[in-house]
């Protein structure tokens, strides 16, 4: 008898003979390891700097006395937990804990790792309250995001596929610029660069730490590794079959790794810096403030959004379908779970991460035992400091070559969402009022500046903005009998316009 296999909320039967290069194109089984094990290290590769960059923005943070208010053991610390814990979450994700009528996770190849979202509220609590106050607020905002889970089947009403399709197409055109930033020599050495030049601008002396740095963006090295692991990327995609083409992120990841180290850009000095093993075990006691705690709260509901999103983009890309309630309720409260547990953890808000989402719509590889390889890696990153060492050794070169592709595959999607909802009239008039008055309102940060409070923190955060938006003109906006009957079909936007 065939295996039965769960794919979302539907059990479908594996055939007898599926090879092992096969089964890495369906949820159920478990494909050998010299084949899982690379296609999971590539989703690890991918996610490794941006799951540590919201801890590193936070360790830089300067008190009044003109040293960082976290030590370098906390920091080290919150590093590996944050490693720890989106390993665990991701697990939670793939493999679903089902409680009565809700499951937390999605049951589908969603990576998870630390939230960019939270990154500015945190800095405030961390200056204004100290460490422990933003564990605490991380740990009680969850309720917020986990009150979202719960009622999504109730509130789904407000989140249809033109509403998910644009935080999509958000999402990912938020991401590109990071991608060119990352190319082009990473968010350190842009800042430096920018001090540089105002430095000089002033007649001042540039310390020769800061020029070096800002010499780094934008370097014909940088450039040239991350082109190549882009043209391996495109390569391996277009020309490539099975096995390599599902791996080709992976491969160009490597090509370009050991072209930085050719170069001299990779520096392994730092391997053992923290010992061999070392248990991720919290040492702050959170606290508990009520203004941190509400706008982390407030946050956690843009987190959600961005899981939504992605969710759908792993559905869409992979099963040409929208997720189900059960799918993005459990992913949203996976999200919310795991990061309290972050939180708990002394670490940061965890959040579906857009870029694996992109790996999965660009390989098609949706194998949950591929994404467990994965988060095995980073769990066992979080008790043996040098796996993460090696990973975060890597030039940002080499990364921001990987991902151009994988963020405007984001993009791409949410674009294939709506146009699988159809290009009604109505669809399109949502579009530009969202795209009109939610994203171009939030990419002018002068003209939000002079919001009053609660429309400087909504536009201020592209993606709630622009589902705010898209929710409100599609509540404006109801569908005729005419657009609801011609949903999903082809449509010709100039003839709908014209």
């Amino acid at each position: 008898m065939p295996e039965s296999k769960d794919v979302g909320t539907v059990a479908v039967a594996t055939p007898e003979g599926v090879g092992a290069t096969d089964m890495i194109y369906q949820l159920g089984g478990k494909p050998p390891f010299r084949i899982a094990f690379p296609l999971g290290l590539q989703h690890v590769l991918t996610m490794f700097v941006g799951n540590l960059a919201p801890v590193l923005v936070l360790a830089g943070i300067v008190g009044a006395a003109g040293s960082t208010i976290m030590t370098p053991q906390e920091t080290i610390l919150m590093v590996q937990c944050a490693m720890l814990v989106s390993g665990l979450t991701t697990l939670l994700q793939l493999y679903p804990i089902k409680i009565g009528k809700f499951q937390i996770g999605g049951g589908l190849p969603i990576v998870m790792g630390t939230s960019f979202v939270f990154v500015s509220a945190l800095v405030a609590t961390l200056t204004e309250y100290g460490l422990a106050a933003v564990f605490g607020a991380i740990i009680v905002g969850g309720v917020m995001e986990i009150i979202l889970g719960l009622f999504y089947r109730v509130l789904q009403r407000l989140f249809p596929p033109i509403v998910i399709g644009t935080v999509l197409m958000t999402i990912g055109l938020s991401l590109l610029p990071v991608g060119i930033q990352y190319l082009a020599g990473g968010a350190a050495a842009q800042g430096a660069l920018a001090s540089s030049q105002a430095l000089a601008a002033d007649g001042l002396q540039v310390p020769p730490e800061v020029a070096a740095l800002a010499a780094q963006y934008g370097s014909w090295q940088n450039l040239l590794v991350g082109i190549v692991v882009f043209l391996v990327i495109v390569a391996l995609q277009r020309w490539g079959r099975g096995f390599v083409k599902a791996m080709a992120i992976l491969g160009g990841i490597i090509v370009g790794y050991l072209l930085a180290i050719a170069f001299g850009m990779v520096d392994f000095s730092n391997l053992l810096a923290n010992g061999f093993v070392s248990l991720p075990l919290p040492a702050t006691v959170p606290a508990f403030h009520l203004g941190p705690i509400v706008t982390i709260g407030l946050l956690y509901i843009i987190s959600g959004l961005e899981t939504m999103g992605n969710v759908n983009g792993i559905t869409v890309a992979a099963f040409d379908r929208e997720a189900t309630n059960k799918e993005t309720s459990g992913a949203i409260l996976a999200d919310a779970v795991g990061s309290m547990v972050a939180g708990a953890f002394n670490c940061l808000p965890n959040t579906a991460f857009g870029q694996n989402a992109g790996i999965v719509a660009m390989t098609k590889v949706v194998n949950k035992w591929v994404v467990a390889m994965g988060a095995f890696v980073l769990i066992a990153a979080g008790f043996f400091p040098p796996i993460g060492a090696v990973f975060s050794a890597m030039p940002a070169c080499v990364l921001g070559g990987a991902v151009i592709s994988v963020f405007g595959m984001i993009l791409v999607n949410g674009i294939k969402l709506i146009v699988l909802n159809g290009l009604t009239e109505r669809n399109i008039l949502i579009l530009c009022i969202t795209f009109g008055a939610g994203f171009a309102m939030s990419q002018t940060p002068a003209l939000v500046a002079l919001f009053p409070e609660p429309l400087h923190f909504i536009f201020s955060e592209t993606t709630l903005a622009v589902c705010l938006v898209a929710v409100i003109a599609n509540l404006l906006f109801k569908e005729r009998g005419k657009e609801k009957d011609g949903a999903g079909k082809d449509a010709d936007p100039i003839e709908i316009l014209g």
